[in-house]
C-alpha cells in the first residue's frame, strides 16, 4: 500500500490539482482512513476527501481511489453506493472487498448488475447464504462459477442444487461444484452424471458419497477393467484412488462388497491390498489359488465386518468358478450369477445393501435377457 496521507499532499493538491496529484493523493486515502492516529475532526476531514475524488471527472482518479479504499472499515457508506455503481474499473474493487457494504447492498447490486460485477461480489473473500443464493437465481454463469470456486463463500443445499438445475452444461460451474472443499451427499451424486471421468474420481475421493452412488460410479469408470485374474496387472490410477479413499474413511465395507458384487474384481482386489497391507499381487493369489483358507486369512487381516464374509466368499466363488472372459456381452449374465448367489447369503446384510444388489440383479437380467 502507498504511504500515508501528509500536509504535502494536500498543500501540492491546492497548489497544483493535476489529475496526477489527484491520483496520486486518492492512492493514499485507504491508509489514512483507517490509521488510528487520526482525530475525530482529521478522520471526518479524510472522509470529506473522499467524496469529493469519489466523483472526480477523471476516471485514473476514481479508479485509484478505488483501489486505496476497498478494504477500509471507515469507508463512507455512501461513498461506498456511489463508486459500486461506477465504472467497472471502479466498481469492482469495491464489490470483491468493501467491508460496508451490506449483505442488504450485495442482494439489491446482483440483481441488476452485469456478470463482471456479480463476478466480483462472488469472489468476495467471504459470502453468506442469503447473498450466494440470490447469486445462484440471478447470477450469469461466470459468477455462479465464481462462487462455486469460492471457499469463502456460504453456499446452502438447496443453493447447489439449483446451480446445477440452471448450468448442467456449464463446464466451469460443474468443475468449481467438484473442487469445493465439501460437497452435500445428494449434491454430489447429482454431479456423477454431469462431469467427466477426472471429476468422477475427485468426487469418489473426496466427497462423501452416498455408497450406492460410489459403487455404481467406480464399475461405471471401470467396466474396462471388470475383471482381471492375471497376476502382476497393474491400475496405478486405481490404487492411488483406492488409497485415498481409505486415508479419507471413503472405503466403507458397503462399497468393497458391492463391488465384487456388481463385477468389479479389480476395486475389490487393490481394496483388499489397501486394507491389509498385502501386495496386490498376492491379494490375487489368496483370492484364487489358495483355497478357502486363504481368503478367510486375508478377510480376517482386512478388518471387514464378519458378518459380511459369507457374501464375499459367495462372489469370489463365482468368480473362480466362472468361464467369464471379459467379453461384455457376457458381463451381465456374470453379474447376474454374483448377485443371485450373493442374495443366498444376505440374511445379515444390510437392507440398503440388499435392495442395492436386487436392483443391480433386475438391470443385469433385463440386459443378458
Amino acid at each position: 500500500m502507498t504511504s500515508s496521507l501528509s500536509h504535502t499532499d494536500v498543500t501540492r493538491l491546492l497548489s497544483e490539482p493535476s489529475s496526477k496529484n489527484r491520483a496520486d493523493l486518492a492512492g493514499k486515502l485507504g491508509a489514512e482512513l483507517d490509521s488510528t492516529r487520526l482525530a475525530a475532526h482529521e478522520l471526518e476531514l479524510a472522509q470529506d476527501i473522499v467524496r469529493i475524488l469519489s466523483k472526480d471527472i477523471e476516471a485514473d482518479v476514481r479508479t485509484a481511489l478505488a483501489h486505496s479504499v476497498r478494504s477500509t472499515r471507515n469507508l463512507p457508506r455512501d461513498v461506498a453506493l456511489r463508486m459500486a455503481e461506477d465504472v467497472e474499473s471502479v466498481a469492482l474493487p469495491i464489490l470483491g472487498h468493501s467491508l460496508v457494504l451490506t449483505d442488504d447492498d450485495l442482494v439489491a447490486i446482483v440483481q441488476r448488475a452485469s456478470g463482471p460485477r456479480q463476478a466480483a461480489i462472488a469472489a468476495r473473500p467471504a459470502l453468506s447464504e442469503r447473498v450466494s443464493d440470490v447469486l445462484v437465481t440471478h447470477g450469469a454463469e461466470e459468477a455462479v462459477a465464481a462462487l462455486m470456486a469460492n471457499a469463502g463463500a456460504s453456499v446452502a443445499e438447496p443453493s447447489l442444487a439449483r446451480a446445477i438445475e440452471r448450468f448442467p452444461d456449464s463446464e466451469p460451474v460443474k468443475q468449481a461444484m467438484v473442487l469445493r472443499p465439501a460437497l452435500p451427499p445428494a449434491v454430489a451424486e447429482r454431479l456423477i452424471a454431469l462431469v467427466s471421468r477426472r471429476l468422477q474420481d475427485h468426487l469418489v475421493r473426496h466427497h462423501n458419497l452416498p455408497d450406492a452412488a460410489a459403487a455404481d460410479l467406480v464399475m461405471r469408470g471401470r467396466e474396462r477393467a471388470v475383471i482381471r485374474l492375471s497376476a502382476g496387472s497393474d491400475d496405478a490410477d486405481l490404487r492411488q484412488m483406492v488409497a485415498q479413499m481409505h486415508h479419507t474413511g471413503r472405503l466403507t465395507p458397503s462399497l468393497l462388497v458391492r463391488a465384487i458384487c456388481t463385477g468389479d474384481l479389480g476395486f475389490f482386489e487393490a481394496g483388499m491390498a489397501e486394507l491389509t497391507g498385502v501386495k496386490v499381487e498376492n491379494v490375487q493369489i489368496l483370492l484364487h489359488d489358495a483355497g478357502p483358507n486363504g481368503l478367510a486369512a486375508l478377510y480376517r487381516r482386512s478388518g471387514l465386518p464378519p458378518a459380511l464374509f459369507n457374501c464375499v466368499r459367495a462372489a469370489v466363488d463365482v468368480v473362480n468358478d466362472t468361464g467369464f472372459n471379459g467379453e461384455a456381452h457376457e458381463l451381465e449374465r456374470y453379474r447376474a450369477r454374483v448377485i443371485t448367489r450373493v442374495l443366498t447369503q444376505a440374511q445379515e446384510f444390510d437392507p440398503k445393501d440388499v435392495d442395492y444388489l436386487v436392483d443391480k440383479l433386475s438391470d443385469a437380467l433385463n440386459l443378458a435377457a
